[in-house]
């Protein structure tokens, strides 16, 4: 029987080097769960995981434990909790080094991630590119048939814009970038299920984002240029759970800078 998402508790292949583990932390954030991602060359024992996932015992245990505790490598996407809880408890089962764009997730000797570095390890190719947005330090991962996305794009719904230091003009080039560089290859996000090519999905995003930007443009109109952020919230998510208006909020955030930036320039 061939696995689906959600498979919890169970590596599901997916490529035929990309296999997922998907943690039990559902949520209005991280819809089924983290999705940890181990790679694994054809015919070779190690393996390099993306993703450690959230503080959870049992789900660092579990990755433990289908990789044998053979991890070459373990790569960070970005500084989220889901995303980095699970990394000292990792480190601690397995004494994997760990590489991040943000120094603060490095564990060993490695350095930092930078832009456009190619990462030999286990046997497998992989580049790292900046991918800023949803984070700062958002990186995502390519290989020869596939793009890790971590949270840049989800398998479902839409990626929420951390205003601390996402912003929009980031985002789109982000998303411009990866689908210049991901047409024709499988999208393995960090939350929900993965795609067969990360092109369509890339793109739905970009319009999505166009979308809503314009209804922030009108929602302006009404309400004038210095409105807040929740004021627009309130306006154009008005038919979305209100539990989801605060991550609505950091987005909505980063489109009023966009706009207001757009219109200095």
């Amino acid at each position: 029987m061939t696995l689906t998402h959600p498979a919890y508790g169970q590596l599901r292949q997916v490529t035929a080097t990309a296999a997922v583990l998907l943690a039990n932390n559902p949520g209005q954030m991280t819809l089924e769960g983290t999705n940890t991602w181990i790679l694994r060359a054809p015919g070779r024992a190690e393996c390099v995981v993306i993703d450690p996932g959230p503080k959870d015992k049992a789900h660092g245990e579990e990755i433990a434990r289908v990789t044998d505790g053979n991890i070459a490598l373990t790569l960070v996407t970005h500084r989220h909790h889901d995303h980095t809880g699970g990394i000292d408890r990792l480190v601690q089962l397995t004494g994997t080094p760990v590489r991040a764009k943000d120094p603060a997730y490095l564990r060993g000797s490695g350095e930092a991630l930078t832009d456009g570095e190619v990462i030999e390890a286990a046997g497998l190719t992989i580049t790292a590119l900046d991918t800023p947005g949803h984070t700062g330090d958002s990186v995502s991962f390519l290989l020869e048939d596939a793009v890790l996305t971590g949270d840049t794009i989800l398998g479902s719904g839409t990626t929420v814009l951390d205003s601390t230091d996402g912003t929009l003009a980031d985002y789109l080039r982000s998303l411009d970038r990866l689908v210049e560089v991901g047409a024709g290859k499988a999208l393995l996000p960090a939350h929900g299920p993965d795609h067969p090519d990360l092109a369509p999905v890339a793109k739905y995003y970009i319009a999505h984002r166009r979308e809503r930007l314009e209804q922030v443009r009108q929602a302006l109109a009404e309400l004038g240029p210095d409105a807040g952020a929740m004021a627009v919230v309130r306006k154009v998510y008005k038919d979305v759970d209100k539990r989801l208006w605060p991550a609505a909020r950091s987005s909505v955030q980063a489109q009023l800078e966009y706009l207001r930036a757009e219109a200095e320039a």
